[in-house]
Formats: structure tokens, sequence, C-alpha cells
């Protein structure tokens, strides 16, 4: 930044707490809160580029490989993303039997995330059985029975890269909080522009400021109350 600062004055490192500035992971992805003309994005893959643009679709994207030394213009679907996910959230919505994957490698798997969704769906007056899977894929989801939709604490780009290679419903925790009626539907708030493509499909599963279906959620602290003295 300091030393592009001067040509571009307003170009700024957006964070997404706690991870570092300019860090992007394939699931979490800051959403740029002032009016910016393009992302500009080092790396020589596409995978975690694609969660900023989730995150910010009306903003165009461009990618520079620091081996090939080329920039490129990026495009995503972003219409048939989210009208596929929304299919796949109202197809559940559906379900009385549920099945919860709770992902074992590495540190995906979150059991305080596991413990919210249990909450929610013995309110909803839903069953639901716990998966343990080390890593999920369609081949291995097609062999578990009895549930009619499914919620995987893993990694959420699987339902949303995957999303139709499923045989039933493979929500993330925030599609299953949706699902079960926890949070307004992504496609019922108003986005950047005009139309579902550019409504605001959260990117933020390590993110401190998401909600209960987030691995770095924290709740809000009460207000510390000072108890009367009896006279």
């Amino acid at each position: 930044r300091e030393s592009l600062g001067g040509d571009y004055p307003s170009l700024s490192v957006p964070q997404s707490k706690p991870l570092s500035p300019g860090e992007v992971l394939g699931c979490t992805a800051p959403v740029l809160k002032e009016p910016k003309d393009a992302i500009v994005f080092v790396a020589d893959g596409r995978f975690h580029l694609e969660a900023i643009m989730i995150a910010n679709p009306t903003i165009p994207a461009f990618r520079y490989d620091p081996y090939m030394r080329v920039l490129t213009r990026e495009e995503y679907a972003h219409g048939e993303m989210r009208a596929v996910r929304r299919n796949m959230v109202e197809r559940a919505r559906q379900a009385r039997s549920w099945g919860i994957v709770l992902g074992t490698l590495g540190r995906q798997g979150n059991p305080a995330i596991l413990e919210h969704l249990e909450g929610r769906m013995r309110d909803a007056g839903v069953s639901y059985t716990v998966f343990l899977i080390s890593e999920m894929n369609p081949a291995k989801m097609s062999l578990l029975k009895g549930a009619e939709a499914f919620v995987q604490i893993a990694c959420p780009r699987l339902s949303i890269d995957w999303g139709e290679d499923f045989a039933r419903p493979v929500l993330t925790p925030y599609e299953a909080v949706v699902a079960l009626g926890g949070v307004e539907p992504w496609w019922e708030q108003e986005g950047a522009a005009p139309g579902e493509e550019n409504t605001p499909y959260p990117m933020d599963y390590y993110a401190r400021d998401g909600g209960p279906w987030t691995s770095s959620y924290m709740k809000p602290k009460q207000p510390k109350t000072t108890p009367s003295l009896l006279r």
C-alpha cells in the first residue's frame, strides 16, 4: 500500500478480522463498505478470489498472477450461484429429517456451530442425525440414509461449488439458519444494485463479525448491571 498509495490515493487493503489485512480465504472475505472501481487480487489461482467476488458482486475483479506476470479480468456467475443456493434452501425448508455433517478435517468443523444448529432444529421440531466425516463429497453423502436435507459444518464452498452434484440439499451453516427461520434470506435483502445476483450473500465463515453460523462468532456481551442496595 505504501508504494502504490501515491498513485492511487483511494487504494485500500480490506480486512475481515481475525484475518490479516488483505488476507482472504475461500469461505471468508470482507464486504467493501466504500465504493470501489475494482478489486485487484494477487494469486496464481481463483479459489480465494471467488470468495471476495461473491461478497462484492457489483465490483469488477482482476487477478494478477505473480508467476506468469499476467493481469486478467475475472468473472463469476453470481445470478446462477444465488439461484441454485436459494433453490436448495427452499427444498430444505420442506425437510422433516436432517443430517448434520461435522467435518473432522483440521479445524473446519466447529462444535459450537453444531450446538447452535441442534438447538434450532429442536425448536423447529425437526429430527436430525449427526455424522462425523473427514472429507465430504457427493459420493460419500449419497451413502447417508434417513435424511431429507443436510447441513455441513466444514467448508461452505463444498456446498456452493458442488451444490447441484448432491442428490439432496446440502446447506452451509448460514443457509441452514436461513432455512430454519433464524435470519432473513439474502434474496429478500437489498443488494448493492438491483437484481437477485447482487443480493448480499455472506462469505464470513471465519469472520468475527458474522452470525452464530460462523466459527469465530462471539455472543454479544450483556451490559453489567449494578444491584441496587436495599434501604
